[in-house]
């Protein structure tokens, strides 16, 4: 009879804890889900191209102050993102656009303009393009 009450006790122990650790594992905080931020750009174009093989291009760019690139023109849409300084995106015939960190625009095609930093501290940006594969990321402009 000991045997049996023995064989009992463990039994409901063993079912206790069966039952307990679902709940105790509850107790723990599980992480954050990822989740993305709201879109520091939403702008809707007409301007992507169309094709049947398209090339997604990305870069970075560091801009040292009172630097700029060349004027050129783009034949698709750039995205830009600054990611640290403020950026400046000098456009002919318009007036300039100013980006701080955390802000992005899509760059306007076939429109003349260069990059640059009127700041006294860098600049960087991340740069995204879809375009045909065979065509360039930029058009050099004589200005």
């Amino acid at each position: 009879m000991a045997r049996i009450v023995h064989t009992l006790i463990a039994c409901c122990g063993l079912a206790s804890i069966a039952f307990a650790l679902p709940v105790l594992a509850q107790d723990k905080p599980h992480p954050p889900m990822a989740a993305p931020n709201p879109p520091v750009l939403k702008q809707v174009t007409t301007e992507f191209p169309k094709g049947d093989q398209l090339e997604a291009r990305m870069m970075t760019a560091l801009i040292q102050p009172g630097s700029a690139s060349p004027w050129h023109t783009h034949a698709a849409p750039v995205a830009v993102y600054v990611i640290d300084g403020t950026f400046t995106l000098e456009l002919k015939g318009r007036e300039p656009v100013v980006l701080k960190a955390g802000q992005g625009m899509l760059e306007p095609i076939n429109v003349e303009m260069r990059a640059a930093n009127r700041s006294d501290e860098p600049v960087k940006v991340v740069i995204f393009q879809v375009s045909d594969p065979a065509t360039p990321f930029m058009h050099p402009t004589t200005q």
